[in-house]
């Protein structure tokens, strides 16, 4: 059986970052009912810019990934790409835990972060068979 672990990955990540994007927009939700989604007024602009850089390269990064995973097949990248799925999923971890400290908890974040949690086991699982796999060792050509 042909095991298409790069396809599987990729899959996954899209998945994982649209979840990421629907956890952001269920955020701002309340705004479409009129309801204030402000925590705190005192914040500015350069207090909330580190926050906002973090964010970026949280979505940034899962993105990288999937490039490097369409571009290459190398034994060393498949395994940097293992350790840092492993990360992702601890960042991801508390990140739910984070969520689960906020009062009000909002429920519909929590189940959320608790979907993308097992999507990220999953592309744990899928990186873990794609580093193990030693019959694919080659860089993928570019085709245009």
């Amino acid at each position: 059986m042909l095991h298409k672990y790069q396809e599987k990955i990729i899959s996954l990540w899209i998945v994982f970052l649209l979840g990421l994007l629907f956890h952001t927009q269920l955020g701002l939700m309340p705004l479409f009912h009129g309801l204030n989604i402000v925590v705190s007024q005192s914040q500015n602009m350069t207090e909330i810019a580190p926050i906002m850089w973090l964010m970026l390269s949280f979505f940034v990064l899962p993105m990288a990934a999937i490039v490097g995973t369409v571009l290459t097949d190398t034994r060393p990248y498949r395994i940097m790409h293992f350790w840092f799925t492993l990360l992702y999923t601890l960042l991801n971890l508390s990140h739910l835990i984070a969520d689960l400290m906020v009062k009000p908890i909002a429920w519909y974040q929590i189940a959320l972060m608790a979907i993308l949690l097992v999507i990220g086991l999953l592309i744990n699982i899928a990186s873990y068979q794609w580093m193990q796999d030693r019959k694919r060792q080659h860089s993928l050509p570019i085709h245009t």
